[in-house]
């Protein structure tokens, strides 16, 4: 039984300026993110979007992610 699934989900911080730029992450269908799971640019993007809502990005939604 394969117990480890991929969350399915992604936390989108989209642009309030431009509307094809953004950042997305991988989360759980709560909206968490698992930090310490991301590449350092990652997180750093992360925690930068995460500082700038409402001045550079929108609130964050999730979503379901798409699968490539």
């Amino acid at each position: 039984m394969n117990t480890h699934q991929p969350s399915g989900y992604e936390l989108r911080f989209q642009s309030l300026f431009d509307e094809g730029r953004g950042y997305a992450f991988p989360c759980d269908a709560q909206g968490h993110v698992d930090i310490d799971s991301l590449s350092e640019r990652a997180r750093l993007n992360y925690l930068y979007a995460r500082t700038v809502i409402g001045r550079e990005f929108a609130m964050p939604a999730v979503r379901g992610a798409s699968l490539h």
